[in-house]
């Protein structure tokens, strides 16, 4: 069976030097060719040319499945492969030939309805006060516990929009679909710091999951509706950029113009809401022009986000930003910018190489002795916090955002 997704011209493009191996962190695990980029490409040639039947071999696809798509390899490769695209396109025709597992299609089709996860959520608290999620802990089967551990303390606010008397510019927030429901409190930060730069978030009614979660996992038609909807929804809102505070999303928002460059409908205008798209501490580093952030006595840890450090190649401005406010100290842990083993669904559907990379991360976070950690992603977030949860450690995991807005608190 060929391959009708897989874009050939992208696979040619990898000249097999061996750059990728000892960026990938799965590599650095196993010391396998075949979890390397380098040892997947080769699998997804064999797909695309037909001498691997997807349908047949389960070797092939564990060796791709077990693939965080963190897009590590992509910063390092000196002829450009597309690695981040090919490995989705792989995974669609993988979906495509076997169908998706129950709980992953369970999962992809709650997180794309912002009103199933609201009421998830709602269930959650509730068992939470009465007492009955601790006991449903002990009953809950392997997979179903792991996401138990990973959700957040129910509670958090909902997002709260705030108000700007006299804008000097109007930005669009991606509210999302695990943003808006595990931490809207942080789109609540972000707003209150774009309006102390005078920026107004302006309402974009008709916007959803921006489907990144669909693609990496192969669900490819989903994320082509999902992204049709945010593309036509951000049209409308007339904003100047479009904001993301989550890496992995705003990475997928810049990419529409990838998605649905086939569609004569909608590539120019997916390219043209792409070009807008920026994330958080890429925005609020030239907005800002070297402002200060006021004060907060606190020493932090940061850990880069695949999608923001890799995808996106914003590394310095995160760090940029937490410096400018006085009083803070940064202490840089071993391996920021390698992958915490969230990377989506990877935590559930892999989860002993989810465990491994988890426990390392954890050690990093744990020698620099911070008072919080600081990231820039939800999926980070919620992975970071379960792992030091599991140590017994209460050290909170902030958002770039929350910490700045701590901050102009004081000021």
């Amino acid at each position: 069976m060929r391959s009708p997704l897989l874009d050939t011209e992208g696979l040619n493009q990898c000249i097999h030097c061996g750059l990728c191996l000892e960026a990938c962190p799965t590599y650095r695990i196993t010391r396998l060719e075949t979890e390397s980029p380098r040892g997947r490409l080769h699998l997804m040639s064999a797909i695309a040319s037909a001498r691997i039947d997807p349908r047949e071999s389960d070797a092939a696809v564990l060796h791709l499945d077990r693939c965080l798509a963190c897009r590590a390899c992509e910063a390092v490769c000196p002829s450009g492969v597309p690695y981040g695209e090919l490995i989705e396109e792989a995974r669609a025709d993988i979906a495509r030939a076997r169908g998706t597992p129950p709980l992953g299609r369970l999962a992809l089709w709650s997180v794309s309805r912002p009103r199933v996860l609201g009421a998830l959520a709602a269930l959650l608290a509730l068992a939470d006060r009465t007492g009955l999620r601790a006991g449903a802990r002990r009953i809950l089967p392997p997979r179903l516990r792991r996401l138990d551990a990973l959700a957040p303390p129910p509670g958090r606010p909902a997002y709260q929009p705030v108000a700007v008397e006299a804008p000097r510019a109007s930005v669009a927030l991606l509210l999302g679909c695990v943003m808006r429901v595990s931490y809207g409190d942080v789109h609540t930060a972000t707003a209150r710091v774009l309006a102390r730069l005078a920026t107004r978030v302006v309402e974009v009614a008709d916007q959803g999951c921006c489907g990144a979660l669909h693609a990496h996992a192969g669900d490819n038609a989903e994320a082509v509706r999902l992204a049709k909807r945010n593309v036509a929804a951000f049209e409308r809102s007339g904003a100047e950029a479009i904001l993301a505070n989550a890496a992995g999303c705003g990475a997928f928002l810049k990419s529409y113009a990838h998605l649905l460059e086939g569609d004569p409908e909608w590539a120019q205008r997916a390219a043209a809401v792409a070009s807008r798209v920026r994330d958080i501490n890429e925005y609020l580093a030239v907005a800002a022009d070297g402002a200060t952030f006021g004060e907060l006595a606190m020493r932090v840890t940061y850990q880069d986000p695949c999608h923001l450090a890799h995808a996106q190649g914003i590394r310095a401005e995160p760090r940029a930003l937490l410096g400018r406010v006085h009083g803070l100290e940064l202490i840089e842990m071993a391996d920021a910018d390698v992958c915490c083993g969230s990377a989506g669904y990877y935590n559930l559907a892999q989860p002993d190489y989810a465990d491994r990379l988890l426990e390392e991360k954890i050690d990093a976070i744990l020698a620099t002795r911070p008072d919080a950690v600081v990231t820039a992603n939800p999926g980070c977030m919620l992975q970071l916090a379960a792992g030091l949860r599991a140590r017994g450690k209460s050290i909170p995991v902030l958002h770039v955002v929350e910490v700045l807005e701590r901050a102009m608190r004081s000021a």
